[in-house]
Order: C-alpha cells, then sequence, then structure tokens
C-alpha cells in the first residue's frame, strides 16, 4: 500500500518523502544524480544507488532526525549531518562511507544494541536487524550490563498485533505514524532519557486507549516491537525466554 501511495520503484523505501519542485544536480559518491528541490540527501543517496542505513527515518512519514544512524558527509561542511533532515542543494558533494563514518555509525548501533534482546538478534529479518548486519554488528559489544527495558510487559491487548517494549528502540515512527497517516493521535513519547518509552493514551493498554487498530503504528515500526499476532502461531513468546 505505502510504495503504491508513495509511486515508489520497486517498493524501495528511498527514507523521506519525494517532493516535487525544480530539478537539483549533486554528486553522492562519485555518482551525478538529479531529484526535486526539497529533497533529502537521503532520497537523493537511495536514487543514486547509494542508499544510507536508517532508523527512524521512511519515506511515508517527515523526515525526524533522531536515530543518527544516516550520518554523511558534505564536502564544504564540518560535521557529519543527518542526511534525512539535510535538503539537497546544487553542486553539493556528499559521501555517505569512510572510516569515521562507519565508525560513527557502528558506535550508535551498538548503544541501541544495549537494550535489545540478544537473544533476538539471530534470525532476525526487520529493518532494524538490516540495519544491524549493514554496519558490520553480529553480537553485543557490550553486553547488557546496565539497565534496561526488558522486564517490561508486552502488552497483547490489541487482538490484531502485540507490543514488545524490551525490542523498542524509541525512534517514535509509531507516534509519527499514529498523527501523520491516521491522524488519531493515540500514541506518545512519555518520560525522558532512559525512562522514554511509547505509550498508548494516558499510559494504557492499547486496546483502552483511542488507538483504532489501522497498523499504520506496525506498518512503520522498524524492530518489530510493533507486530501482528498472526504472524505467531501458538502465541508470541519473547526469545530470550523461550525453551531451546
Amino acid at each position: 500500500m505505502w510504495s503504491e501511495l508513495r509511486a515508489l520503484k520497486e517498493d524501495v523505501d528511498v527514507g523521506t518523502p519525494p517532493r516535487d519542485g525544480e530539478a537539483v544536480t549533486l554528486t553522492i559518491d562519485g555518482v551525478e544524480i538529479t531529484v526535486p528541490v526539497g529533497s533529502s540527501v537521503m532520497l537523493a543517496a537511495a536514487e543514486a544507488g547509494r542508499a544510507v542505513p536508517k532508523l527512524c527515518a521512511t519515506d511515508t512519514l517527515e523526515p525526524f532526525g533522531s536515530c543518527r544512524v544516516c550520518l554523511v558527509e558534505i564536502e564544504g561542511r564540518r560535521g557529519f549531518p543527518a542526511s534525512c533532515t539535510t535538503p539537497v542543494e546544487a553542486g553539493m558533494v556528499v559521501r555517505t562511507e569512510s572510516d569515521g563514518i562507519e565508525r560513527l555509525r557502528r558506535g550508535v548501533v551498538e548503544l541501541y544494541l544495549t537494550d535489545f534482546p540478544a537473544d533476538e538478534l539471530p534470525g532476525g529479518w526487520s529493518e532494524f536487524h538490516q540495519t544491524v548486519e549493514r554496519v558490520g554488528l553480529t553480537t553485543h559489544r557490550y553486553g547488557s550490563k546496565g539497565e534496561t527495558h526488558f522486564d517490561l510487559a508486552v502488552d497483547e491487548s490489541n487482538p490484531y498485533f502485540l507490543f514488545d517494549p524490551a525490542k523498542c528502540i524509541v525512534c517514535s515512527r509509531c507516534v509519527r505514524a499514529c498523527e501523520e497517516v491516521q491522524g488519531t493521535f493515540a500514541l506518545t513519547i512519555q518520560g525522558r532519557g532512559f525512562e522514554s518509552k511509547v505509550s498508548a493514551g494516558q499510559d494504557e493498554p492499547f486496546m483502552a486507549s483511542e488507538c483504532v487498530s489501522c497498523g499504520a503504528c506496525v506498518q512503520s515500526c522498524p524492530t518489530q516491537a510493533l507486530i501482528e499476532k498472526s504472524l505467531f502461531e501458538g502465541g508470541y513468546v519473547r526469545a530470550d525466554t523461550a525453551e531451546a
């Protein structure tokens, strides 16, 4: 459905919504690409065949710039801007890969992994798993020695999908989808820092909140923290508690 709405080619998620406007030509990793003004560097990179790793970005939602995985280098600029929130400019020269970029991306994803169940990594097929593989990680470098959200209960109140907060990276994609796609505003991010979490209604079970079971949040979730119940014959069991 989303690829039809965005008129995408080959179901490729270009990271940010396509724009309409005058043509702008830039160079990404040596590839010259022309896209409409207002497009993001992330979209241009995807169109150039140089897709940048991402977690909080998707082309069905406006750019948010929270995950910091999509960092790039731009000639003449200091630092490593987020490609999802950086608009293209004529003549811009972008690098999506370098030793510095790779180190930064790997470090960011390693921090996400410290609060992600280790037993959920093998065999995973979510966008998060693809990103972990893309940056060259296979295990928890730091382990899970600090505080985690693994003890939070799974919300199975909705008949169609469930929410496992142990796999949530608080990227806000579900909250934004509820707002931008459905217009229900049933989800929020509650708390600050480590206490931040996705909350339905007034910190209620999904079924008791204003949620209308449209599935926009499930469609947008990159980690499968929100996932359809129909995928689990016999019921959902967290990998870290499943019997071998």
